[in-house]
């Protein structure tokens, strides 16, 4: 009795562990999607910032706050796949492949958007406000940093609505037996 007492418990903590990871995944990204960078654009900041400082600082006080997201976010897939193993090891049976699937693509994306999309645009949105750079350059630098803007703000769509599908799964699975099916005990 104590073995099963304590095998409810670790696949419980298991479980909570994996529901808190992916329930802080998510709110940080909604919050900070819905929550904190309409704010850094928002009216209130360009009067707070002044009419002069504003297009350049409210941009790049965003990027800062995407870019510190998206470590969240590596950091977050990195404790889902932890958690998948976990289980697995734990349950004794293997994950199913669209779980897999799903982590593996949500981490793929949290790259690509923290280590190689957020620092281009940076670059850009700099190239964009720069004094020392001629104005046809800038101008380039507008265009391109509004469509990879546009395709940044669709990975980070893709990446909610992929955790929030995660999440989902965490909420409602059931727990299998490991070794034998109940059919089994049938009589």
């Amino acid at each position: 009795m104590l073995v099963c007492s304590y095998g409810g418990r670790v696949i419980g903590f298991l479980r909570f562990m994996g529901m808190l990871n992916a329930a802080i995944w998510l709110g940080a990204a909604v919050f900070c999607t819905l929550g904190v960078l309409p704010v850094v654009n928002s009216q209130q900041t360009m009067t707070l910032l002044g009419q002069t400082y504003f297009p350049y600082l409210s941009v790049a006080i965003g990027r800062l706050v995407v870019a510190r997201l998206f470590y969240w976010q590596i950091f977050f897939a990195l404790l889902a796949w932890l958690h998948l193993v976990l289980e697995w090891l734990y349950l004794g049976r293997t994950p199913r492949r669209i779980w897999v699937t799903l982590l593996t693509v949500l981490f793929c994306l949290s790259l690509i958007g923290g280590l190689w999309l957020n620092p281009k645009l940076a670059g850009l949105h700099r190239i964009q406000h720069a004094a020392n750079v001629p104005a046809a350059n800038r101008e380039l630098a507008a265009k391109n940093f509004g469509s990879w803007d546009g395709v940044f703000q669709a990975l980070n769509v893709l990446l909610i609505a992929g955790v929030g599908a995660y999440f989902w799964r965490l909420t409602t699975a059931e727990d299998t037996p490991r070794f034998v099916t109940p059919v089994k005990f049938r009589g």
